[in-house]
C-alpha cells in the first residue's frame, strides 16, 4: 500500500507523539497526514509566490533565492503526487504546476514597464494554466474534484496572488496584506477539497479514513495559524531590518493572526485561557520581535542578544508551560518548551543569514522553519483531541460546543477560525472576492 506520508515535506513534525494519539478519535490518520502534507506544500507555494513577486519588483538582493525556493516547492510536490497517481501522473502534474510559476516574472516586468501587451500575455498564460490544471485534477480524481469547481478555485487563487501584488505595487499595503491573508487561507480550503476528493476516490489506499473529521479539521486549523505566524514573523523581521515602507503592515498582519489564534484558543479553553495565551504571546514574543528588529537596525549586539534570549528562553518556557497545563500534559511541558525553542532558533537563524547577506541559507532556513510549524497542528491538535475525545467523534464537522477544561469554561461556538470552508462554499468566496476586487478597481 503506497500512502502519502508527512516526511515528504522534509524535517517537519518534530513534535513528539502525544499520549493517546493512536486511539480514536485522532487526526493522525492516513487521510489526516495527506491533508497536512497538502496544507504544507500549497500554503508554502502561496507565500513564496507572493513574496517572490514583491522581491522581484523591488529588485531585492534575495529575489533570485526566493524564486529558487518557489521552484523547489513545486519540485517537492512531485513525490506526493507520485505516491498517489504514479510516475506518469506526477510528471504531468509537474509539467503543468512547475511551469506556471514562470509567468509571475512577466507580471512583474509588465508592472515595472507599464507594458499592457506583456500583461495581457501573462493573463492568457494564467487562463491556460487554469484550464490545463483543472482538467488534470478532474481526470486524476475521477471527477471527485470536478473541473468546474477546480477551475473556479484556481482562478480565485491566481486573482489573489495578482491582487496582492498589484496592491503592493500601488502602495496600498493594508489591502495587499489583507488579500495576502485571504489567499493564504484559501490554500487550506484547496488542500481540504483535494484531500477529500483523493480519499473518496481511493478509500483503501487511505485505510478508509477521512480527511474532514473534527480532529483533522482541528489539526488543519492549527496548521494554518502556526504557519501563518511564522511567515509574517519572518517577513516582518526582514522588512523591519530593511526599514521597508510596508513593515508596519507585516506586523499588522501578524497581529491579525494573533487575534485569530486567540479566538481558536478561546473556542477550546475559554476566555480565561485565551487571555493567558494573549499575555504570554505578546509580552515576550511579539514585543521581543520588535525589539530584535530595532537592535539589528541599530547594530546593537547586546540588545539583539537580550531580545533573542527573551524569545528562546522566557517566551519558550512560558508558552510551553502554558500548553502543557492547558492540555493537562497530553502535550508534555518539556516537549512543548523544546519545540517552541526550535521554532525560535529557526526563525533567528533565517534572520541572521538574511542580515549577513547569505540569502540562500536565509530562504532554506525559512522553508525549514515554515514546514516545522505543521508539527504544531499534529502535536497540539493531537493533545487537544486526546484530552477531549468525546468532543471530536463523528465524521465531518467541528463539535457545536467545546468542552469545559478548567481554563475558564467553554467559549462561544461561532469562532470562524475553527471552521474550514468546504466545496459547497468555494463559489460564495470567489463571488465575494471578485465583487470586492471590482469595487476596488472602480474606486
Amino acid at each position: 500500500m503506497n500512502k502519502i506520508a508527512a516526511p515528504v515535506i522534509g524535517a517537519t513534525l518534530l513534535f513528539p507523539t502525544v499520549a493517546g494519539a493512536q486511539e480514536a478519535p485522532t487526526a493522525k490518520t492516513p487521510a489526516g497526514d495527506l491533508r497536512a502534507t497538502l496544507d504544507t506544500l500549497l500554503s508554502e507555494h502561496y507565500v513564496l509566490a507572493v513574496t517572490s513577486m514583491m522581491k522581484s519588483y523591488d529588485g531585492a538582493p534575495d529575489a533570485e533565492q526566493v524564486a529558487k525556493a518557489l521552484d523547489q516547492n513545486a519540485a517537492d510536490m512531485t513525490p506526493a503526487i507520485a505516491s498517489v497517481y504514479g510516475e506518469e501522473g506526477s510528471k504531468e502534474f509537474e509539467r503543468i504546476f512547475r511551469g506556471h510559476n514562470d509567468y509571475s516574472a512577466d507580471f512583474v516586468t509588465a508592472a515595472k514597464e507599464d507594458n499592457a501587451e506583456l500583461r495581457a500575455e501573462a493573463e492568457a498564460e494564467v487562463d491556460e494554466f487554469v484550464e490545463e490544471f483543472s482538467t488534470f485534477l478532474d481526470a486524476a480524481t475521477e471527477g471527485n474534484l470536478p473541473k468546474e469547481t477546480a477551475a473556479e478555485v484556481l482562478e480565485l487563487h491566481e486573482d489573489q496572488v495578482l491582487m496582492t501584488f498589484e496592491s503592493y505595487v500601488d502602495g496600498e499595503y493594508e489591502e495587499a496584506y489583507t488579500t495576502f491573508r485571504e489567499g493564504f487561507s484559501l490554500m487550506f480550503d484547496i488542500s481540504k477539497a483535494l484531500s477529500v476528493a483523493i480519499t473518496t476516490q481511493m478509500p483503501d489506499k487511505f485505510e478508509s479514513t477521512k480527511a474532514d473529521t473534527p480532529a483533522v479539521e482541528l489539526r488543519s486549523t492549527l496548521n494554518k495559524l502556526a504557519s501563518e505566524h511564522f511567515a509574517f514573523a519572518s517577513l516582518g523581521l526582514q522588512k523591519g531590518f530593511d526599514q521597508a515602507k510596508d513593515y508596519d503592515f507585516t506586523t499588522w498582519a501578524e497581529d491579525a493572526n494573533t487575534a485569530d489564534f486567540k479566538a481558536a484558543i478561546a473556542s477550546i479553553y475559554g476566555d480565561e485561557g485565551a487571555a493567558q495565551f494573549e499575555k504570554i504571546w505578546q509580552e515576550n514574543h511579539i514585543t521581543a520581535e520588535a525589539d530584535l528588529v530595532a537592535a539589528a537596525v541599530a547594530g546593537d549586539d547586546e540588545a539583539k542578544k537580550a531580545a533573542e534570549d527573551r524569545l528562546y528562553n522566557e517566551f519558550a518556557t512560558e508558552f510551553g508551560t502554558f500548553l502543557g497545563a492547558a492540555t493537562e500534559e497530553n502535550l508534555p511541558t518539556d516537549a512543548a518548551i523544546s519545540s517552541v525553542q526550535t521554532h525560535e532558533k529557526q526563525k533567528q537563524e533565517a534572520f541572521d543569514a538574511y542580515i549577513a547577506g547569505d540569502y540562500e541559507t536565509a530562504w532554506n532556513k525559512f522553508r525549514e522553519g515554515f514546514q516545522f510549524m505543521f508539527g504544531v497542528g499534529e502535536a497540539l491538535g493531537g493533545a487537544i483531541v486526546a484530552q477531549n475525545p468525546e468532543a471530536f467523534g463523528g465524521d465531518v464537522t467541528m463539535p457545536e460546543e467545546m468542552p469545559k477544561t478548567g481554563m475558564g469554561g467553554t467559549a462561544d461556538n461561532d469562532s470562524t477560525t475553527m471552521v474550514m470552508v468546504g466545496l459547497g462554499s468555494i463559489a460564495a468566496i470567489a463571488g465575494a472576492f471578485v465583487l470586492r476586487r471590482r469595487m476596488s478597481n472602480q474606486a
